[in-house]
């Protein structure tokens, strides 16, 4: 339990301090490192070959991706976004998303995101059909080992322990960051699952 505790308190503490870092950054630098990212994940060789890929739509503190979204249509990929559960619970869907102007319809959540209404019955459901080839991952720190940092509700470990369970598989993930997220060790728990590659600028 004082492991736990510790821990807990580790996340928040660093949360606080990624937060702080990422609201120093203007929104020019903001768009301007979501244009580096969002090339390097159009050459990325794993996104070219997927089909069905997940995308967040982006909130204020993370990588933009309306860039992205546009691309996928473009290529003809078929394009899911999350739907969160408002109630106390971590569950969340994939559901289709058709057209960037099919954005322009998502009500707005009182988290101030966009996504298909509780009453929208009509959009296909990632898991529910073919599975998903590729998550694109928002959050708020990571580290080059694959361990992330969430907003601490667990939205993103149980859609993927659920990935597991499809026939597909898990599939490939992908977070977008800008590079003040990265952090050089991200503590961790059991119910945290490992992400495959995170995208930043690496000036290195």
């Amino acid at each position: 339990m004082a492991r736990m505790a510790a821990l807990r308190a580790a996340k928040q503490a660093l949360r606080r301090d990624i937060k702080q870092r990422v609201a120093a950054l203007s929104e020019q630098e903001k768009q301007r490192q979501s244009k580096v990212v969002s090339q390097k994940l159009f050459d990325h060789p794993k996104y070219a070959s997927c089909d069905r890929i997940a995308v967040f739509l982006s909130m204020h503190d993370e990588v933009r991706t309306e860039e992205i979204l546009q691309d996928l249509f473009a290529q003809g990929k078929t394009c899911f976004i999350p739907k969160y559960q408002s109630t106390a619970s971590n569950h969340m869907d994939m559901l289709r998303l058709h057209s960037m102007q099919d954005i322009e319809t998502l009500p707005l959540t009182s988290w101030n995101i966009k996504q298909p209404s509780d009453e929208d019955f009509t959009r296909e459901e990632a898991l529910a059909t073919g599975g998903l080839d590729l998550i694109l991952m928002p959050g708020l720190g990571f580290d080059r080992a694959g361990n992330r940092l969430g907003r601490g509700k667990g939205f993103y470990d149980s859609y993927l322990e659920r990935c597991m369970r499809h026939a597909r598989g898990k599939p490939y993930t992908v977070a977008l960051a800008f590079k003040e997220q990265l952090c050089p060790d991200i503590p961790v728990d059991d119910n945290d699952v490992l992400i495959d590659e995170v995208l930043y600028e690496d000036l290195e």
